[in-house]
């Protein structure tokens, strides 16, 4: 149980390291399709989206941002973003996140964009905690790495349920497209049976056998 619990809290403390992106984007012509980083949510957990985009606004680049999933909700939409932005919701039903960078402007510019993206427990501002709950630095690292381990429980929980639906759904097709198979055999089969029963029966009305 103890080597569990350190595994968990080995896995929250990179956490925070894996959700960092770096990147490029060019500048192009309004109408092209922008750069998306996907993300899975779940229903009803705080997502704090932090981007730090290089250059300045005047620069002959117009960097757009919009947050948005594959369920149609929309979370949050910058335009002309230039140095740090902070953009922080929470999910409305579990679904993949899109976070859309757009750059307009003229070839060869581009930015340098770095993405952060705190989910849960991570997304907590926590020095807001600490003070109200008046925590010392080692109790606030403590109750941290304690929320961030049931995060991970829940999250290992989640990740059941779905692979038991899963197996479910795929057993269920499984037995389905076996019907189904046999059903196409035995089909087959009959219209054999009686396609030669017939043929024989026409060749001996014309004498032929």
């Amino acid at each position: 149980m103890r080597a569990f619990q350190l595994l968990l809290t080995l896995v929250c403390a990179f956490l925070p390291i894996a959700a960092a992106l770096k990147f490029q984007i060019e500048a192009k012509q309004q109408g092209y399709p922008p750069r998306c980083i996907r993300d899975f949510i779940q229903k009803g957990k705080m997502v704090v989206v932090k981007v730090t985009s290089s250059g300045q606004r005047g620069d002959g680049q117009n960097l757009n941002l919009h947050i948005h999933d594959n369920k149609g909700n929309e979370y949050g939409r910058k335009k002309d973003v230039a140095g740090d932005v902070r953009l922080a919701f929470t999910a409305h039903d579990d679904a993949s996140i899109d976070i859309c960078f757009e750059n307009i402007g003229q070839e060869p510019k581009k930015r340098d964009i770095e993405l952060n993206v705190e989910i849960g427990p991570q997304a907590r501002d926590w020095n807001q905690i600490q003070a109200a709950e008046k925590l010392k630095p080692t109790e606030l690292e403590l109750r941290r790495i304690e929320e961030l381990t049931d995060e991970v429980q829940r999250e290992l929980e989640y990740l059941k349920i779905r692979e038991t639906r899963l197996r479910d759904t795929n057993e269920s097709t499984n037995r389905r497209v076996k019907l189904f198979s046999i059903g196409v055999v035995t089909s087959l089969v009959s219209l054999g049976l009686w396609q030669t029963i017939y043929l024989r029966s026409y060749f001996k009305s014309k004498h032929i056998i």
